[in-house]
């Protein structure tokens, strides 16, 4: 496969993510955190690092509403539900866990 092809395909699948993460509100960021060690929020930043390694000036809100498909302070009026303790108790674990993972 082509390096062209490759990047079409991962780009093909990033959107799809995106797009499914979108229509899955039901799904909270801790819960992806806990259970995958990543969630909209860094998926958002890698993004926006991302557009950084390419000189281009993308603000962390911008990436935001690019991942959410919408601002994030709506976004999280809208679906973004309280967190029990016992999960806030895990979030703290996986994310110590996986600070550096997700970093590029």
């Amino acid at each position: 496969m082509d390096d062209q092809t490759r990047t079409e395909l991962e780009a093909a699948a990033f959107r799809r993510l995106r797009d499914h993460l979108r229509e899955r509100t039901d799904v909270q960021n801790i819960d992806m955190m806990n259970l995958a060690g990543f969630c909209r929020n860094c998926l958002s930043r890698w993004y926006q690092e991302a557009a950084a390694e390419r000189g281009l000036g993308l603000g962390k809100e911008a990436a935001r509403e690019i991942v959410y498909g919408m601002p994030y302070d709506e976004w999280r009026a809208r679906y973004q539900t309280e967190a029990g303790a016992d999960k806030q108790k895990a979030f703290e674990k996986a994310f110590a866990e996986n600070v550096g993972k997700t970093e590029p």
